[in-house]
């Protein structure tokens, strides 16, 4: 960063040489006057009034003009001799909490760097000490041509200086608030407090100029022949007639506003935000049948206890290697019953052969 200013911060004995250097940059889009006709370039020259020409910059100077118009020459070298210590040095004349600063006071923002190895030392040695004491330090010093005010504090390792109005300069905020007594009622105030609850904190680095973004892409739109876009249409604003109802709807929008943010940060939860919606219409509708009861609560209990009677079932039911030691035994034991059937037939037959012959024989002989 290039330094706009040199010198030193004094404090008490102590010097330590700095340079100044800006601490904040402008990003926005500028633009060039012309000539609506032709396109051309508007531009200023630089004319001496007496001799009605075209002056280069070193021949311009400084001068105040009096109350009558006449002209008084300042030069560099009058300035550079003012008899103030602070042309040159950032003189540090007190050291107060941070609250006392009001901030309608603060201006322009600066950087302070060490210049040299030799103001490492103090310098860090008054980083430190802004540190631990929790205030900043009021200092006094020149630039451009005026004497100004200044706070200088800490800003990670570095100390800042920002620019301070005199107190003369902020002007009191006479007629600026509304005239006549008015009155505001608790509930609006709990309102109010509920709508800045809601809408919470954000961080500022999240913040980015959007109009800056706009022009940016108008400008591009128009270097490459297209259409520049168009804003939407607003809607005609409605006229507030009551407070408190504003204050409710402002709640209830910003609310739902940060819902939907939580909901859509990730596809997991927008998956439960779709899912929860049925959820609501089918229980509103099943209200009423729920209501009664019993049926519901029983057919439940018989499903219940059928599913823990078609475990026992199951657990009952053999195996396949039970099942084919058990067909096995079965099939044994028919086989044995059908082996002594078969026998028991043979001998049956065999004694009614033998008293057959027997009753034979004996008629034979009787003949």
């Amino acid at each position: 960063m290039r330094s706009i200013w040199n010198g030193a911060i004094s404090f008490g004995l102590v010097s330590i040489p700095i340079k100044l250097v800006n601490a904040t940059e402008s990003h926005s889009v500028s633009f060039r006057q012309i000539h609506t006709e032709d396109g051309g370039r508007i531009r200023y020259r630089k004319v001496c009034e007496l001799e009605d020409r075209e002056v280069t910059q070193a021949e311009i100077g400084k001068a105040y003009e009096d109350a009558d118009g006449s002209m008084i020459p300042i030069t560099d070298e009058d300035l550079s001799q003012l008899p103030i210590p602070t042309a040159r040095t950032i003189e540090i004349v007190a050291f107060v909490p941070e609250d006392r600063i009001d901030p309608l006071q603060m201006g322009s923002a600066y950087y302070l760097a060490a210049s040299g190895a030799p103001a490492a030392k103090p310098y860090t040695l008054l980083r430190e000490a802004l540190k631990r004491s929790n205030r900043v330090a009021i200092a006094k010093f020149a630039l451009r041509g005026r004497e100004r005010l200044g706070m200088l504090r800490v800003v990670g390792d570095a100390i800042a200086m920002h620019g301070l109005l005199w107190p003369d300069e902020v002007r009191a905020p006479e007629g600026v608030a509304p005239e006549g007594g008015v009155t505001v009622r608790e509930q609006e105030l709990d309102l109010a407090d509920a709508l800045m609850d809601t809408l919470g904190e954000i961080d500022l680095d999240d913040l980015h100029d959007e109009y800056q973004e706009a022009v940016e892409e108008v400008i591009a739109a128009k270097a490459a022949g297209e259409r520049p876009p168009e804003a939407p249409a607003e809607a005609p604003p409605g006229k507030v007639l009551d407070l408190m109802a504003a204050l409710e709807s402002s709640v209830r929008a910003a609310r739902e506003s940060r819902d939907g943010e939580e909901t859509g940060v990730g596809g997991e939860a927008e998956h439960a935000e779709v899912r929860s919606l049925p959820q609501r219409k089918t229980s509103a509708r099943r209200a009423p049948k729920e209501t009664g009861g019993k049926k519901s609560t029983s057919t439940a209990a018989k499903k219940t206890a059928a599913k823990k009677a078609e475990p026992k079932k199951s657990t009952a039911r053999p195996s396949a290697g039970s099942a084919k030691k058990t067909a096995a035994k079965s099939a044994a034991k028919k086989t044995t019953a059908k082996g002594t059937t078969r026998s028991g037939d043979k001998a049956a037959a065999k004694s009614t052969a033998k008293n057959t012959a027997k009753k034979t024989a004996s008629r034979r002989r009787s003949a």
